[in-house]
C-alpha cells in the first residue's frame, strides 16, 4: 500500500473541496443565512449522495480495468482530458451568486439533507469527475480495485465532509471575505483553473 498516493489524495480533495464551486456556495449560504445546523444538513445530504457516485464508479470501473490495460491507458487520457475540460468551463463561467441565493429558503433539516443528497445523485457529472479522479490514484498492488475505490470514495467524502464543514463554522467570516469581493472570487476563479490543470498533469504522470 503506498500511503504517498493517498496522502496525495486527500490533499488534492481538500484543494477541490476549498476551491469555488455551486456545492460549498449553496451550503455557505444556507450557513450564513439560516444557522449552522441548515448548513450541516445539506452537507450530510451532499456527501451521502457521494456514496452512490463511489459505488457506482467502484463496480463498474473495476471490471473495466481488470478487462486491458490498453482500455485503462485510454481512460488515464480520457481522465487528463475531462480535468482540462473543467479548467475551460471554470474560465468560460459567471458564476451568478445571486441565482444561488435565491435557492436558498427556509426548509427543515430533513428536507436540506433530501436536497443535498438529490443535489448529488442526479448530477451525473459527479460520477465523471469520480470515473476521471479515482484511477489516478489506486494505490496498491495486493488490495482489490473495488475496495481500493471505496477507499478513495470513503477519504474523498470525509476530507470532503472536513472541509464543508469549516465552512459552515466559518460561514460568517467568508461570507464577508469572499462573496462581497469580485476580486477575491476571480482570483480564486483562477486558482480553481490552476487546480483542475494540475490534476490532469498528475493523472497523465500517474
Amino acid at each position: 500500500m503506498n500511503t504517498e498516493i493517498l496522502i496525495s489524495f486527500v490533499i488534492v480533495t481538500a484543494t477541490l473541496a476549498f476551491s469555488p464551486g455551486p456545492d460549498n456556495f449553496f451550503v455557505l449560504i444556507q450557513s450564513a443565512t439560516h444557522g449552522k445546523k441548515s448548513g450541516m444538513a445539506v452537507i450530510c445530504g451532499l456527501m451521502t449522495g457521494c456514496l452512490v457516485h463511489t459505488s457506482l464508479v467502484a463496480f463498474g470501473l473495476s471490471s473495466f480495468i481488470q478487462a486491458n490495460e490498453r482500455l485503462y491507458l485510454l481512460l488515464k487520457f480520457f481522465g487528463a482530458a475531462y480535468m482540462l475540460f473543467l479548467a475551460y468551463k471554470v474560465y468560460k463561467s459567471n458564476q451568478d451568486l445571486n441565482e444561488i441565493s435565491s435557492e436558498v429558503n427556509k426548509k427543515t433539516q430533513i428536507e436540506l439533507f433530501k436536497q443535498g443528497f438529490v443535489m448529488n445523485v442526479l448530477n451525473p457529472k459527479v460520477s465523471v469527475f469520480f470515473l476521471a479522479f479515482f484511477p489516478a490514484f489506486l494505490f496498491s498492488e495486493t488490495l482489490g480495485l473495488v475496495e481500493q475505490f471505496y477507499v478513495l470514495g470513503f477519504l474523498f467524502i470525509l476530507t470532503s465532509f472536513s472541509v464543508f464543514s469549516l465552512f459552515v463554522i466559518l460561514s460568517g467570516f467568508f461570507s464577508k471575505l469572499f462573496l462581497n469581493s469580485p476580486k477575491k472570487m476571480k482570483t480564486l476563479k483562477r486558482l480553481q483553473i490552476g487546480f483542475f490543470i494540475g490534476i490532469a498533469v498528475v493523472i497523465l504522470r500517474g
